[in-house]
């Protein structure tokens, strides 16, 4: 009887992973139309028009099929376009300093950054948007307004650092006291989970650094070292996401007050 109740335990929890890898699938849906786009365009013979303005209308063209068919309402629309717009301005900066860069050439390009760029980060945007919604997403004392002003300084540390000293880790200290007690509850199967909020921003940093070293392998950018031929992003970078996705989930946050809950 022990044995068939153990057996029956694990088999439920087995079909609980499965579910939320599907859920988490289907959440990556624009991000992976995306890549699977940036990726068929190094297979295109020579076009008279720019891979990487060809890539704008693609992620123009996702984006209105993704609204159309409701995969996405206004609001989400709404989210991942401020995200398009932040991470164009962190585009900027980075690309005149040398972070990383967009060798190939393009119309719809502006001091050396395509706007297909501002996509990279509205496919994050879209991730949390649609996984708030799949996963019925509920947040216990989440803390707004501090949450806000720590992730706005994460952002900004990464222009300034280049300037001033880099408070990434007492900024990493920072989220994790205004984040201490806030829990993320969702739904798998009909069972209500909880995740603690920082959890959440370390396993998400996690899969978007995977989600960087395939996009760079497929030419969506170039860091330095990668000019002369593809190697791994730098772990560093794992920490570096696990920061910045802090911004857009304050920002997805903002636009679902009435699923939150608040201390």
């Amino acid at each position: 009887m022990y044995t068939a109740s153990l057996t029956g335990l694990l088999a439920a929890s087995w079909r609980r992973l499965l579910d939320f890898a599907w859920l988490q699938t289907r959440s990556c849906a624009f991000a992976i139309a995306l890549m699977s786009g940036v990726a068929a365009s190094t297979l295109l013979p020579g076009l008279p028009v720019a891979r990487y303005d060809l890539l704008v209308v693609y992620g123009v063209l996702l984006t209105l099929l993704f609204w159309l068919r409701g995969w996405e309402n206004g609001r989400d629309i709404a989210v991942i376009a401020v995200c398009h717009v932040i991470g164009l301005a962190f585009e900027l900066v980075k690309v005149s300093l040398g972070s990383w860069s967009y060798p190939e050439p393009a119309v719809l390009k502006f001091a050396g950054v395509p706007l297909y760029g501002g996509f990279l980060y509205a496919a994050v945007g879209s991730y949390v948007c649609r996984a708030w919604r799949l996963f019925d997403l509920e947040l216990v004392r989440y803390r707004p307004r501090s949450t806000a002003v720590v992730a706005a300084a994460i952002y900004v540390n990464f222009f300034s650092h280049h300037w001033l000293p880099d408070a990434r880790w007492p900024l990493a200290g920072l989220l994790l006291a205004v984040t201490a007690g806030t829990s993320v509850r969702f739904k798998v199967r009909g069972a209500r989970l909880r995740m603690p909020l920082a959890l959440s921003f370390v396993l998400i940093g996690f899969f978007l650094w995977i989600a960087e070293n395939l996009a760079t392998y497929v030419g969506a950018w170039r860091y330095p070292y990668q000019l002369d031929g593809w190697q791994p992003v730098g772990v560093e970078k794992f920490g570096a996401w696990s920061l910045l996705i802090s911004v857009t989930f304050v920002l997805a946050a903002v636009a679902r007050t009435r699923r939150v809950g608040t201390e």
